[in-house]
């Protein structure tokens, strides 16, 4: 049926039930697929010479997984809540909720917290509002950390080593990542959609079914370590499922398309409402660096939650903790585009500050792999925009 037929027995049910046929609204109602309904996409305007940031970071990759263990240092009790891989964003709400119930275990009326990224913000808003007053430690206030340079889109999922992951890390993920989703339900919204949905497009010149090319490898030959993955199906109801775009509604100039919708957050709006709500509620902020355990034993908060993300890895002595280095870089910003888009291995997402692109893949995974390089790459930028700038060269946002 063409699109014209369709509307017209769709109308044609709409005057049946107005007139009292005698069918059910039921058995009149036609139902358009959501793949006839596509919005018009404006184009991504993808040039070098926008590009007007470049960021890089090392993500927290934990072989064990998150570190949730409680220790006793001096008189100090010491709750982790770090190693969530790229996850942070995602986990962090649940990952909070989980270490704050530990917390209040122990009747605390002060609470420490170290660190100020998405984790460390996220965990001492929650021990506000679990009744405690909370001061933040911290070396740099969020927007100076490397939780604002990453890419800041919701993902299920959890990061550790295949063989090295605790059994019950599945529990853990599904827990944390519900806890999440039910807390960004009341961020969603909000002025400056400090989170927001978009339709997120995979594109492919090959059929996505096509066997995988060989999995790259590390420079020094070997394979990249196979990390861990949730059990097929586990949190599938978290996410809407892609649908594949039919050749006569694919806008795309390739072969193969689908569509599914995205979660997000933009750092600027949703990182000043955090900061804000924080010293709204009388939330207090010392900076200050550690350099030794023992020197949280002279704070005086003597229940202290350790936030401190890929740091743990010098100053906590933790050799579990493995560097993973990401970049994203950011053309000027395009209000009109509102989706994402994957293509060759790029991806480009348009945000309230500007539109991200990332290189993701197996290949670029492999490049990443305990990689603790921290400057910006240009011509690693300049390779993925070129990427979208050859996609969008052919681009007419009309099916071809």
């Amino acid at each position: 049926m063409d699109r014209r037929n369709l509307l017209k027995t769709s109308f044609a049910g709409l005057v049946g039930l107005s007139a009292g046929g005698g069918q059910s609204a039921a058995a009149q109602t036609v139902r358009v697929p959501l793949i006839e309904r596509l919005p018009a996409l404006a184009p991504i305007r993808a040039h070098v010479d926008r590009i007007y940031d470049i960021k890089s970071c090392i993500r927290p990759f934990r072989t064990k997984g998150p570190n949730l263990n409680v220790e006793q240092i001096g008189d100090a009790t010491v709750l982790h809540n770090y190693g969530h891989a790229g996850d942070g964003w995602t986990l962090s709400w649940g990952s909070a909720d989980m270490q704050v119930q530990k917390a209040m275990s122990f009747s605390p009326k002060k609470v420490a917290v170290i660190g100020c990224g998405i984790i460390g913000l996220t965990t001492a808003l929650t021990a506000q509002r679990a009744g405690a007053e909370v001061t933040i430690y911290t070396r740099e206030m969020l927007w100076r950390t490397r939780s604002m340079r990453a890419n800041g889109v919701w993902g299920p999922s959890i990061g550790a080593l295949a063989s090295e992951a605790p059994a019950n890390l599945a529990d853990i993920c599904e827990q944390m990542c519900r806890t999440s989703l039910k807390t960004y339900r009341f961020y969603t919204g909000l002025a400056g959609n400090p989170i927001a949905w978009c339709d997120h497009y995979d594109l492919s010149d090959t059929p996505f079914d096509a066997p995988p090319p060989p999995p790259a490898r590390l420079p020094s030959g070997e394979p990249v370590p196979p990390t861990f993955r949730m059990p097929e199906g586990r949190l599938a109801d978290l996410s809407p499922k892609s649908e594949m775009l039919a050749s006569n509604v694919n806008p795309w100039p390739v072969k193969y398309a689908s569509r599914s919708s995205k979660m997000y957050f933009n750092f600027s709006e949703y990182g000043h409402l955090l900061v804000s709500q924080f010293f709204a509620a009388g939330g207090k902020v010392v900076m200050r660096d550690f350099h030794a355990p023992g020197e949280l034993a002279h704070l005086p908060e003597k229940l202290i939650i350790n936030c401190p993300g890929y740091a743990a890895s010098d100053w906590w002595k933790d050799k579990a903790m493995i560097p993973v280095r990401g970049q994203t870089e950011w053309l000027i910003p395009q209000p009109e585009v509102n989706y994402s888009v994957t293509y060759r291995n790029v991806q480009a997402r348009s945000k309230s500050d500007g539109i991200m692109v990332i290189a993701v893949g197996d290949a670029q995974r492999a490049k990443s792999w305990n990689n603790s390089n921290e400057r910006p790459d240009r011509a690693e930028a300049e390779a993925a925009v070129r990427v979208m700038e050859e996609l969008f060269s052919r681009f007419t946002g009309v099916p071809a």
